[in-house]
């Protein structure tokens, strides 16, 4: 089994910079992908961001030159760095991770729990 652990939510004022962690622990055999979802109150959850292990990163348009994610230097660690955070950003943000695991040699998609992000002045 692959559990994926977050932190670094919390509370900001529009402008400013959180970066988030996850870190994703298990007998992980290959990570093709790993990113950041989010889902704000009565809205669908919806990309943030993706990295694959090939390196090669996805954003959704909303934060295209205000958020970067990048892959730490243990293949299984992802950051999130926001900037220019705005209110609209305000969200639970999820972690993901599509891995094939030694259990079954398949690709699978694990989840995170979710840390809280709020802007507000």
């Amino acid at each position: 089994q692959v559990q994926l652990v977050e932190s670094g939510g919390g509370l900001v004022q529009p402008g400013g910079s959180l970066r988030l962690s996850c870190a994703a622990s298990g007998t992980i055999l290959s990570m093709n992908v790993m990113g950041w979802y989010r889902q704000a109150p009565g809205k669908q959850r919806e990309l943030v961001a993706t990295i694959s292990g090939g390196g090669t990163t996805n954003y959704a348009d909303s934060v295209k030159g205000r958020f970067t994610i990048s892959k730490g230097d243990a293949r299984t660690t992802v950051y999130l760095r926001m900037n220019s955070l705005k209110t609209e950003d305000s969200a639970v943000y999820y972690c993901y991770a599509n891995v094939i695991t030694a259990s079954n040699l398949k690709s699978n998609n694990y989840w995170g729990q979710g840390t809280q992000v709020t802007v507000s002045a």
